[in-house]
């Protein structure tokens, strides 16, 4: 079993920035391709980034392409999203997720097996 928890979340205004964390306990998580995903009110969670087991390969949803950076860090076992220049429409509650399996489709919720229970992002006009 794979316990996930992320941290950092806040409340900024536009232009701003935010490190979100996400530490995976329970097993070998340099293993696992790791997810952001984020849901807004009102909205259907929706792929933010992504970052394959040996960090080399990354995805990124277009919304946030050149804003959002996705890093690993297999000594501490965690994952991170710096998020720079932030507008309001990424205000939402970010998920982090865990793919022990190294799916072929990291941008699809589906492929994740392990979540996180959010933490919530609000940037102010």
């Amino acid at each position: 079993q794979v316990h996930v928890e992320e941290t950092g979340g806040g409340s900024v205004q536009a232009g701003d920035s935010l490190r979100l964390s996400c530490a995976a306990s329970g097993d070998t998580y340099s293993q696992y391709q790791m997810g952001w995903f984020r849901q807004a009110p009102g909205k259907e969670r929706e792929f933010v980034a992504s970052i394959s087991w040996s960090g080399a390969s990354t995805n990124y949803a277009d919304s946030v392409k050149g804003r959002f950076t996705i890093s690993k860090d297999s000594a501490k076992s965690t994952a991170y999203l710096q998020m720079n220049t932030l507008k309001p429409e990424d205000t939402a509650v970010y998920y982090c997720a865990a793919d022990p399996w190294g799916s072929t489709q990291p941008t699809t919720a589906g492929s994740y097996d392990y979540w996180g229970q959010g933490t919530q992002v609000t940037v102010h006009s």
